[in-house]
Parts: C-alpha cells; sequence; structure tokens
C-alpha cells in the first residue's frame, strides 16, 4: 500500500455554515450528478485549494457547472468573491 492508498481517519462534524443561497443550489446539484455528497465534494474543493493546487474538476464537470450555474440564476464569478452584501 502507498501513502496515496493510506486510509486517514478523520472526524466529520456537522456545520451551521452560511453560504450563497444559488451557490449551495449549484453545489448540491453537482454533487448529486457525480454521485457524491456535498461534504464530500466541499472537501475535494477544498483540499485542492489549499495544497495549490488547480481545481479537481474536469472539463465535462466544469460544463456541467456552467449549465447549473444558468439553471440557478449564478450570475457571477470569482471575482464577486468579496462583493457580496445581505438582502
Amino acid at each position: 500500500m502507498t501513502d496515496h492508498d493510506k486510509k486517514i481517519r478523520v472526524e466529520r462534524v456537522q456545520t451551521g455554515v452560511r453560504i450563497e443561497k444559488r451557490m449551495l443550489k449549484v453545489l448540491k446539484a453537482l454533487a448529486e450528478y457525480l454521485e457524491i455528497s456535498l461534504g464530500d465534494l466541499l472537501e475535494g474543493i477544498v483540499l485542492h485549494a489549499f495544497d495549490g493546487k488547480p481545481s479537481p474538476l474536469d472539463e465535462d464537470t466544469l460544463q456541467r457547472i456552467t449549465v447549473l450555474k444558468e439553471v440557478y440564476n449564478m450570475d457571477y464569478d470569482s471575482s464577486a468573491a468579496h462583493n457580496f452584501e445581505e438582502e
């Protein structure tokens, strides 16, 4: 067994994270499309970001995200990160 295959014991907890509504809809739909949990999707994205690695999402998945953003009217991208204003 290589280090990459080594199982890592973790403790998962429930959290009450606030997140933009349309973004959450896109994330939930993407997790369903990929047949994984929302938590697994977020963990994968965050781990890649923390390592400074490119997105773990392939081109087909990125195209699916574009469609889901249209479906859920998520009309912003990463450039909006510091411009959100609560309603």
